[in-house]
């Protein structure tokens, strides 16, 4: 588990805008403190040195800017799910 960074604020359509520590890929899971799932990650921007990530949260899943998230790295043998 790596530390994908601390919450900057909220989106109206209630997703957490994160500034990343380490840079994530679009679809990890998001995990808090306690090691529970939150999200996903839905989107990167902001400058390539310093991104900051969308995360789409779970239904009834509220949290405060300044916690600090958690995210699961990319699969040990390289294979992401692929879409049609």
């Amino acid at each position: 588990m790596k530390v994908l960074g601390t919450v900057t604020g909220m989106t109206a359509g209630m997703h957490a805008v994160v500034m990343c520590a380490e840079t994530p890929s679009i679809g990890d899971e998001v995990l808090d403190g306690r090691h529970r799932r939150i999200g996903r990650v839905q989107r990167l921007f902001g400058p390539v040195d310093a991104p900051y990530a969308s995360v789409a949260l779970d239904s009834e899943t509220t949290i405060k800017p300044g916690t600090e998230l958690y995210f699961n790295g990319a699969k040990p043998n390289g294979k992401t799910k692929r879409r049609n």
